[in-house]
C-alpha cells in the first residue's frame, strides 16, 4: 500500500497526528534571501490513456477501500469484534442476491482470491447466528470474500451480529447498492424473491436504494423472464434495464419459450459467457422467420388461378384469375372440405 492510502486510512481512523509547530527564529538568523526563480523544465509529454486508466482504477480502489475501513470502524466503535469463522460453518442469506457462483469468466473474483492470498483479508463479512442451526451462521453479506477465503483454506474473518430477516436484508442490499456490483436482472431476481419470501415493497425498496417506478419495471422484467433462463444467461453485466425489458416482450407466447429452450440448450450457447449467451438468445428471438413462397395452384390445362401463401403469420389463398363465382362456390364448400380434413386427419 502506498504511503499516501496509508495516511488516507489512517486520518479515517484519527490516528495521525496534528504536526508540531515550526520554532520561532532566533534574534541571531540571518533574514531570508530571495533567490530568483530558475527557468521552469519543459513539460513532459502527457500520460498514455493507459496509464491514465489504470490510475482511475487506482482511485476507485482506493474509494471502495476508504469504504470498506469506514464501516469497519462503525462496527468496532459499536463493541462489535472480528472473529475467525471456518467458513464451512457460514450459509449463504435466505435469499440469494446472485445468479451464478460460478468462477469462471469472473477476473474480478480471481483478482479478489489473488489478493487475499498475498495481503489477507482486510474486510471481514457481516454474518448472524443462524436461527435453525445451533453454532452455524448465515451471511449477510460478503459472499464472494466468504468464497475466496473458502478456496484458500483459510478462516474468514467475520462481524457476528444478531440480525432480524428484515435487518439481514436491509445490510445484504445496502452492501450490494454501495457496490454498485449486482447487474439489472440480479437486483430484479431479489427483489421479486423478496416480495415472494413475504418483505413489503418499502422494505424492499429501501433495502435496494429503488424509487417506486425502477421497483416496478424490476419486479415486471423478473416475472416475465423466466428463472430458468435467466440463471442460464448469468448476470450479463453488459445488458441493461432496456435490453431486460426488450427480452422479457420477447419472450412472450409459447413459440418464443419454444426457440429460447433450443437456443439455451445447446453446447455453443453454455461455452460462452454470460454477455455472449445474452447476446445469442436476444439475436435468436428478434429474428425475424423468413417468408415462405407463395404456391400457385394451377387448373387442368396448366394455368394459374390461385395463390396459397405464408407470407404473414397466417396462411392466405389468393384467387388470381379464378372464373366468376368460384369465390362463393368455394365458401360453400369450405365446411364440408374441413370436414373430409378432420376425418382424414384422425384415420
Amino acid at each position: 500500500m502506498s504511503s499516501n492510502r496509508k495516511d488516507q486510512l489512517k486520518a479515517l481512523f484519527g490516528m495521525d497526528q496534528p504536526a508540531a509547530p515550526a520554532p520561532a527564529p532566533s534574534p541571531e538568523q540571518k533574514p531570508l534571501v530571495a533567490v530568483p526563480l530558475q527557468p521552469a523544465a519543459p513539460e513532459k509529454p502527457r500520460t498514455a490513456s493507459g496509464a491514465v486508466k489504470a490510475m482511475g482504477l487506482s482511485l476507485g480502489g482506493l474509494s471502495r477501500e476508504l469504504e470498506d475501513a469506514r464501516r469497519l470502524k462503525e462496527s468496532l466503535e459499536g463493541g462489535e469484534r472480528i472473529v475467525e469463522i471456518d467458513p464451512a460453518l457460514v450459509e449463504a442469506s435466505f435469499v440469494s442476491d446472485r445468479l451464478s457462483f460460478e468462477d469462471t469468466h469472473d477476473p474480478d473474483f480471481e483478482a479478489l482470491v489473488e489478493s487475499i492470498k498475498a495481503s489477507g483479508q482486510q474486510v471481514p463479512v457481516l454474518v448472524r447466528p443462524h436461527p435453525e442451526k445451533p453454532g452455524r451462521f448465515q451471511a449477510a453479506y460478503g459472499h464472494r470474500r466468504l468464497r475466496a477465503v473458502h478456496r484458500l483454506g483459510k478462516p474468514v474473518r467475520s462481524i457476528v451480529r444478531n440480525l432480524s430477516d428484515a435487518e439481514l436484508v436491509l445490510a445484504q442490499g445496502k452492501e450490494n447498492s454501495e457496490r454498485r456490483n449486482l447487474s439489472f436482472i440480479e437486483r430484479a431476481l431479489f427483489a421479486h424473491a423478496l416480495v415472494k419470501h413475504g418483505f413489503e415493497r418499502g422494505v424492499v425498496q429501501e433495502a435496494l436504494s429503488l424509487h417506486k417506478a425502477d421497483m416496478t419495471r424490476l419486479l415486471q422484467v423478473a416475472e416475465a423472464v423466466p428463472f430458468q433462463i435467466a440463471q442460464v444467461i448469468g448476470p450479463a453485466p453488459k445488458a441493461g434495464r432496456a435490453r431486460w425489458m426488450e427480452l422479457a416482450e420477447l419472450l412472450k407466447g409459447d413459440a418464443a419459450q419454444v426457440k429460447a429452450a433450443d437456443e439455451v440448450t445447446n453446447e455453443r450457447f453454455r461455452a460462452t459467457d454470460s454477455d455472449t449467451r445474452f447476446a445469442l438468445l436476444f439475436n435468436r428471438l428478434a429474428r425475424k422467420p423468413k417468408a415462405e413462397p407463395a404456391t400457385d395452384i394451377r387448373d387442368g390445362q396448366g394455368r394459374v388461378f390461385a395463390r396459397l401463401g405464408n407470407l404473414t403469420k397466417m396462411p392466405r389463398l389468393e384467387l388470381t384469375a379464378a372464373p366468376a363465382g368460384f369465390a362463393e362456390f368455394l365458401g360453400e364448400e369450405l365446411p364440408a372440405l374441413l370436414q373430409r380434413f378432420e376425418e382424414q386427419r384422425r384415420e
